[in-house]
């Protein structure tokens, strides 16, 4: 475990040193503000209702453009400089170097919803009814789930390039597929196909979380894409001859 966290510490303290975790979250929250409060036909002035159902729909697809951005360069990057041979040397394994870079990723992003606290409790103080802080929490909950999904994409998505910015359009257009272009698809087919790709959709998922109803096969839904993600990634690396 010790290594795990050696490694996040150490990609965190990259983020910031780059600036890019500065940009992240200036962007993450100047985004999910604007909508949530001022732009759109059902921002929260403008519904007048203690619930911050419109935050949670824009902060979906804000994660998932700004997850591959922080995700393109954890392998890519190493790859392309020699710097990941050198690192797998030392007395650390596969599995270890890529937990150690999806726990970086995931804390940026729960450091950036943290971060929109303020947002709940403005909505509280404003007096429009009594907030169901039951739904916020699921809310919440849906998002590190889906972000967490999002994030083992975006390390495979670096494990198979050299390059960022193709780990970025990969782990983009995987994102898509699972956030929108599966439920697309599951309105043109019935029967089992039809559900197949309606249980593959993230908003399948996510939708019911957000609504404050936790199923177990919701949770184990993301975990098992996390888990598959991390392990093609591992596969990956043992392809181009990253051994543990």
């Amino acid at each position: 475990m010790r290594p795990v966290l050696i490694i996040a510490r150490k990609e965190l303290q990259s983020f910031f040193d780059s600036l890019i975790a500065y940009v992240m979250l200036i962007a993450f929250l100047g985004f999910t503000g604007l909508f949530t409060w001022l732009v759109g036909n059902h921002d929260v002035f403008l519904a007048k209702q203690a619930s911050l159902s419109v935050f949670f729909y824009w902060s979906g697809w804000a994660i998932l453009v700004f997850t591959p951005a922080i995700t393109m360069k954890m392998l890519a990057e190493e790859s392309k400089s020699g710097t990941i041979e050198l690192l797998l040397t030392k007395p650390i394994t596969n599995w270890q170097v890529l937990w150690g870079k999806f726990l970086a990723c995931f804390t940026l992003i729960f450091f950036a919803l943290l971060c929109t606290i303020p947002y709940w409790i403005t909505i509280v103080t404003l007096g429009m009814g009594k907030a169901d802080s039951g739904v916020i929490l699921c809310g919440y909950l849906g998002l590190l789930l889906m972000s967490a999904a999002f994030v083992s994409i975006g390390i495979f998505a670096s494990s198979i390039t050299n390059n960022q910015i193709i780990a970025f359009i990969i782990a983009l257009v995987i994102g898509i597929f699972f956030r929108f272009i599966f439920s697309e698809l599951a309105s043109l087919f019935s029967g089992t196909t039809g559900e197949i790709f309606n249980y593959m959709g993230f908003d399948t998922h996510y939708d019911s979380i957000a609504r404050g109803v936790v199923d177990s096969r919701d949770v184990v839904f993301f975990g098992s894409i996390v888990f598959i993600g991390l392990v093609l990634a591992e596969v990956s690396l043992a392809k181009r001859g990253v051994s543990e």
